[in-house]
């Protein structure tokens, strides 16, 4: 749906971060948001997402059962998938070309992309080479609505003394700090060292420590990881900087 087509609901900034939101909820193969979930995200009561929600099922753009998740309708995750696009092609130009640090961009895009217009944001696609994921390994959707998807391991997974290439990060500003100051991006090698609360180095739901593989400082920096933050690529992807797993038309 081109911005002309979008009705006034539509556009508002309102709607489309919480439509952004149940993308979020959704993207990595969950079943959908939480009235509690979209409240906490939002910063708003629950009684409040609750007749946000109510709204934008009426307006047709979300689906929402009692009991059950809030998803996104046909038309909600065109538009979802549009202020995602705006949203990481900010982040990643906020990166590339200005300097900005991956932990503080996300703040700043939040402003920006209720504001762009699509003819900017095709220039920066542009400029940056129509990249295929923001700076935190996020997918960028493509103008046509396709969405590469790497395919990823969960940290938690790998066993002390197994390595993985970085393909995703989640996106905390603490935990983008901590894996600066140890050397720690997108494609770097790293390998688990140490898991807390666990001896015999079998997966946890717990942190572990990790640092760039081969690193030979002679202090080097570690960073302590909690579970649900970095993903590994698969170890059928990790021959390449940038994965091309899967290209999905969403």
């Amino acid at each position: 749906m081109t911005a002309a087509a979008q009705t006034p609901a539509d556009s508002s900034a309102v709607t489309q971060d919480y439509l952004k939101a149940v993308w979020a909820a959704s993207e990595w193969g969950g079943k959908g948001a939480s009235i509690t979930g979209l409240a906490r995200r939002m910063g708003v009561a629950p009684s409040t997402a609750s007749e946000n929600v109510a709204r934008l099922v009426e307006t047709g753009l979300l689906e929402h059962a009692p009991y059950r998740a809030v998803t996104l309708s046909d038309r909600g995750r065109r538009l979802a998938r549009a202020m995602v696009r705006r949203h990481r092609l900010l982040e990643t130009y906020l990166v590339a070309a200005l300097g900005f640090e991956w932990d503080e961009v996300h703040a700043e895009a939040e402003v920006l992309e209720h504001a762009v217009s699509d003819r900017l944001l095709s220039a920066l696609d542009a400029a940056l080479g129509h990249p295929a994921r923001d700076p935190h390994g996020d997918p960028i959707p493509a103008a046509d609505g396709s969405v590469v998807v790497p395919a990823l391991c969960a940290l938690e997974t790998l066993q002390i003394g197994q390595s993985g290439v970085v393909g995703r990060i989640r996106d905390d500003p603490a935990l983008l700090k901590q894996l600066t100051r140890a050397g720690i991006g997108l494609d770097t090698r790293i390998v688990v060292f140490g898991r807390d609360g666990s001896e015999d180095g079998r997966p946890t739901s717990s942190v572990r420590a990790v640092r760039p593989e081969g690193d030979t400082a002679a202090d080097p920096v570690d960073a302590v990881v909690p579970a649900g933050s970095l993903w590994v690529l698969a170890p059928s992807e990790s021959a390449e900087t940038l994965p091309q797993s899967s290209t999905l038309g969403l």
